[in-house]
């Protein structure tokens, strides 16, 4: 098991991820030649749109053999529309891997993933990208990442610069620089151009190294040299306490230097460990990693593909999973028996008898369980941490192309959930609409492409709705008068009705009838047709709240009143009075949960003021950031995802949730009003 290393490859897009990992599987012999993403020919990037668009979608899982190691990676995508993917690398890795490219520095996808890492309490190891490239400059990267995360950054690959070029790798840890000649490396004896600056970074070293050990401290003290396996030891205590985070120069593109991040990752980076999950009794429990134990593993992933089928990708905490054996899951308390086993390189499945604490395995065909569940023993059921889903902020409208294919659209969508629990699908009852909310508009532009190429069901993305109400402001007294004579029995129905504000969501229905001028038993049909009718206002033609309707007079025919005529009647009194009654718009407001950081926070504010918000008070959350908590129409707030995510670069976040119902501005109120009639 400490021979097992799980490690996720995070950071922004488009800084070098899926080409680090290319070179991790050629070096490791797994593949004759290093793909390369505009070709779409790389191993993590399997995926049709993948191929298509030339980016990361969904992170991919490369299980390989390394020397005398078994490594996990998580190759996880750097655009925020796809963070589920980071979320789901994150809860199957010990170790973050984060990329940062040596020519631009540090962004703010890398940032992001940093912090999510360390809040886990993570191991995390920085990879400097793109040393190939002449722009890019090591140094300067460094001191932005030390200016930014602190003494903890720890210099271990470094580019040895001689002739303004990069003439090979300088290895503190075994005191030694290789030049590559593709992926292969041999010793070299290149000299730096400004050795000051050499021996300053590796006195940084040395002093992160030695502060991580008591031992080693005392020996660096007293001028004593550190040896390989005091690096090494000291290396694996920081790296595994959060005290040391190790810096690597490498080129993704060309392989150079990636074998000594590989060498480190297998003898540094730390092996799978202890959780704490629930019991039955909702009591903590330690889950140790233990091959022996009752069976705990956590599904951090699942594949729902209408070609190769559902795959649920598990990591074992304890026990052994084996096939055939019947297991439990922890959300639902169904029991299943566990099919074929696979390790997985990108797409392709090899197969596994067995999948032991702290490794990772795929399971084909598993029929209850999904992304977050919990597998377990018979008889020793605990609940294990469930993957961070990202907050679905961006909503629209999803329609059909063909009339009738809605069903084929939901059970479409409903797949691409299983894969990706960050969209999510509602029916809303009030607008008639069916909307669709993810990270953002590239996400769902996917959703949309794989519905047309997998499940073959063309939709269209429209602005939603918004679900306004109407009420009134003024008290009025009408009557509703219903006669109709036709041969035979007519239709008689009378009332006098008073319509007053109240503060209710529905129809507040009382009576004051003196001397049965209408009989008791037309009171449920006059309450009926008053409640049918607040369904559809006078203005705009949305649901009326904060009506109270009090029935205090009208008149009946002991043989034509029926309670149909007084439904009509009563109907009639809603029609003849509401409008008398000041009726008035009503917008939702939501309560918006803002998270920036500090440099954005007034240009937020200035956001929020101009989608006619007030904003309600503020809150340092740390780690540089600012916590916005406003008021704001959810009309408004159809584009704030795109705004939030242009002022902060990424780093903001935000939730929303319905607060109330406010009076809507008279401009706002006529625009509505013209939209329903040209509806009509």
């Amino acid at each position: 098991m400490s021979k097992v290393k799980n490690i996720a490859i995070v950071g922004h897009a488009g800084k070098g991820k899926t080409s680090l990992c290319e070179a991790m599987l050629n070096i490791a012999g797994v593949t004759e030649r290093m793909g390369k993403t505009a070709d779409g020919n790389t191993v993590s990037d399997s995926d049709a749109e993948e191929k298509k668009r030339g980016i990361s979608i969904s992170s991919a899982v490369l299980q390989f053999n390394y020397q005398d190691a078994k490594i996990n990676v998580v190759d996880t995508p750097g655009l925020f529309d796809f963070a589920m993917g980071p979320s789901e690398g994150l809860r199957a890795a010990e170790t973050a891997v984060v990329v940062v490219s040596a020519r631009s520095g540090l962004a703010a996808g890398a940032e992001k993933a940093f912090k999510n890492a360390g809040k886990k309490g993570m191991a995390r190891i920085i990879v400097t990208t793109k040393m190939d490239d002449e722009r890019a400059d090591f140094y300067k990267a460094f001191n932005g990442l030390v200016a930014k995360f602190g003494t903890s950054m720890c210099p271990v690959v470094v580019p040895v610069v001689s002739g303004g070029k990069v003439a090979g790798y300088y290895n503190m840890i075994d005191d030694k620089t290789y030049s590559y000649n593709g992926i292969k490396a041999s010793e070299t004896s290149a000299a730096h151009d400004d050795e000051g600056r050499f021996d300053a970074i590796k006195e940084v070293f040395n002093e992160a190294v030695a502060g991580a050990d008591d031992e080693l401290m005392e020996k660096y003290f007293e001028g004593e040299p550190l040896t390989t396996e005091d690096k090494i030891k000291g290396l694996t205590i920081g790296i595994a306490d959060g005290s040391i985070v190790p810096v690597f120069a490498v080129s993704g593109g060309t392989g150079e230097a990636v074998d000594q991040l590989l060498n480190f990752v297998k003898d540094c980076a730390p092996a799978p460990k202890a959780e704490y999950a629930t019991d039955s009794n909702d009591e903590p429990v330690e889950v140790t990693v233990d091959a022996s134990g009752a069976l705990a593993a956590i599904c951090f992933k699942t594949v729902a593909d209408p070609f190769i089928g559902k795959l649920n990708f598990f990591k074992v905490i304890r026990g052994t999973l084996t096939q055939g054996i019947t297991v439990v899951n922890s959300r639902t308390g169904d029991e299943e028996r566990v099919g074929k086993l696979v390790n997985m390189l990108g797409a392709k499945q090899s197969d596994v008898k067995e999948c032991a604490a702290g490794d990772i395995c795929a399971i084909a065909k598993l029929s209850t369980f999904k992304t977050g569940d919990t597998m377990c023993a018979q008889g020793n059921v605990v609940t294990l941490d469930k993957v961070t889903i990202p907050y679905a902020s961006y909503s629209m409208a999803i329609v059909p192309e063909k009339k009738g294919d809605e069903e084929k659209i939901a059970n479409a969508v409903n797949r691409m959930i299983e894969e990706d629990p960050s969209i999510t699908f509602v029916n809303n009852t009030e607008t008639h609409q069916t909307i669709i909310s993810g990270l953002g508009e590239q996400q769902l532009d996917v959703a949309l492409s794989k519905m047309k190429d997998k499940y073959k069901v063309s939709a269209n993305l429209i602005q939603p709705k918004v679900a306004y109400r109407e009420t009134i402001s003024k008290k009025v007294s009408t009557q509703g008068r219903h006669k109709k004579q036709s041969g035979g029995h007519g239709q008689f129905g009378d009332v006098f009705i008073e319509f007053e504000p109240c503060d209710s969501d529905e129809l507040v229905f009382d009576e004051r009838i003196v001397g049965g001028s209408v009989p008791k038993n037309f009171f449920p049909a006059v309450e009926k047709g008053l409640r049918e009718s607040m369904e559809k206002g006078v203005l705009a033609g949305y649901p009326m709240v904060g009506v109270k309707a009090t029935l205090f007079d009208g008149s009946y025919h002991p043989v034509d009143s029926s309670e149909m005529s007084f439904k009509m009647a009563a109907s009639l009194a809603f029609k003849n009075g509401i409008p008398q009654a000041g009726p008035v718009l009503l917008e939702p407001i939501v309560t918006l949960n803002a998270i920036c950081n500090d440099e954005a926070m007034g240009d937020i504010i200035g956001d929020i003021n101009k989608r006619r918000g007030r904003v309600l008070g503020m809150n340092p959350t740390g780690d540089g950031m600012q916590e916005i908590i406003a008021e704001v129409p959810q009309a408004e707030m159809t584009t704030f995802s795109t705004s939030m995510r242009q002022i902060t670069q990424g780093r903001g976040s935000f939730t929303t949730e319905f607060a109330r119902y406010e009076r809507c501005p008279e401009h706002i109120t006529q625009k509505v009003i013209e939209e329903a009639a040209n509806e009509e």
